[in-house]
């Protein structure tokens, strides 16, 4: 039996503006259902790469294929994908119901057809009791929901999402990241998305890639991309961590080479580690940031160095430890090593 290729394969992907190679010979497969999504900084390449796929950019040289049909020279109309963007882009003019229906009616759907079928995507982001709203009476995240109805209404077998939430406040894109995941299980269709922020990403993907420099840094699920991060970039962007190299790594690892320990896999104590498979190392409280429902307390080492570590609040009675003596404790298996270089995806 014939295995089915991926929902989106690229190849050799590349994209230069002038001398600038904002794309450099990315390969990468993305699984049909797949919530996938694409993770670096400004300037990293990923939404190129997005836009690429989506047909809003044409390569300067390898290939894109959606569902195993090369799609390199076709035009966006021609790809049986949709982008939801960060600003909507929603018709004003027109009730939200209109505005989910406008992609069926421009490819000639009947009215009461499209109607009842924009009427059922709404119900898909339980906002079928707006529908006959205009979008300036909706708050912030409803127009976000209107914005994935009309997107998917039309069925296509992926949709792209260029940083779909960057402009909701904190609150308002926690729930939104809940509704996403939901929606796209529901609807069983790949989801590509765009972000610079990690823990959305970590909250969201099945598998991330992370960008650097127009190149994939790592690729894998949010797991392996936390615990077992690939490159010095890997560890230091996605989530917070403690990097060691050179003499500091040697001193308090006794190994050569850089490494990374979690903050919230370091602990406090009064005493030095005795147990076997346990590290420790004397300091002195530097600094210690209340953040409700932990305490991130940065620590000098005496060997030279500064660590964090992140410990739970498990009692209202926390209390500034600034000059506080201790050791700092953590176990050789939460000790990552890095690679010197990126291991390419």
């Amino acid at each position: 039996m014939t295995e089915s290729p991926p929902a989106i394969r690229l190849r050799g992907l590349t994209r230069a503006f002038g001398s600038v190679t904002a794309v450099d010979h990315v390969d990468l497969e993305i699984g049909r259902g797949e919530f996938f999504s694409m993770l670096g900084p400004s300037g990293s390449g990923k939404t190129t790469v997005l836009r690429l796929i989506a047909g809003f950019e044409q390569p300067t040289s390898g290939s894109i294929e959606l569902f195993g049909d090369d799609v390199t020279a076709r035009a966006p109309f021609d790809r049986d994908v949709n982008t939801v963007f960060q600003d909507y882009a929603l018709f004003p003019h027109m009730s939200v119901l209109e505005n989910v229906a406008y992609g069926l009616r421009v490819r000639g759907v009947g009215r009461s057809e499209r109607q009842g079928r924009a009427m059922k995507a709404l119900e898909s982001v339980r906002l079928d009791h707006v529908a006959s709203r205009m979008p300036a009476q909706l708050s912030g995240g409803q127009r976000q929901r209107v914005a994935l109805a009309r997107a998917t209404v039309v069925q296509p077998k992926a949709l792209l999402l260029d940083e779909p939430l960057g402009a909701l406040d904190l609150k308002l894109r926690e729930q939104m990241q809940v509704e996403l995941k939901q929606i796209q299980r529901e609807l069983g269709i790949t989801f590509i998305f765009v972000t610079h922020d990690q823990e959305e990403a970590l909250t969201l993907s099945d598998r991330i890639a992370v960008f650097s420099a127009g190149r994939i840094e790592q690729l894998g699920t949010p797991q392996e991309l936390y615990e077992r991060p690939a490159s010095r970039f890997v560890a230091d962007f996605v989530g917070t961590t403690n990097l060691f190299d050179g003499a500091i790594s040697k001193a308090l690892l006794s190994r050569d080479g850089e490494h990374s320990i979690r903050p919230e896999k370091m602990r406090l104590s009064d005493q030095p580690a005795t147990q076997r498979g346990m590290l420790s190392a004397p300091g002195t409280v530097a600094e210690a940031i209340y953040l409700g429902n932990s305490t991130r307390i940065i620590v000098d080492l005496d060997t030279g160095g500064r660590v964090s570590v992140l410990e739970q609040n498990a009692h209202s009675d926390q209390t500034d430890t600034r000059g506080r003596r201790v050791f700092v404790r953590w176990s050789e298996s939460a000790i990552v090593p890095l690679a010197a270089q990126a291991s390419a995806a």
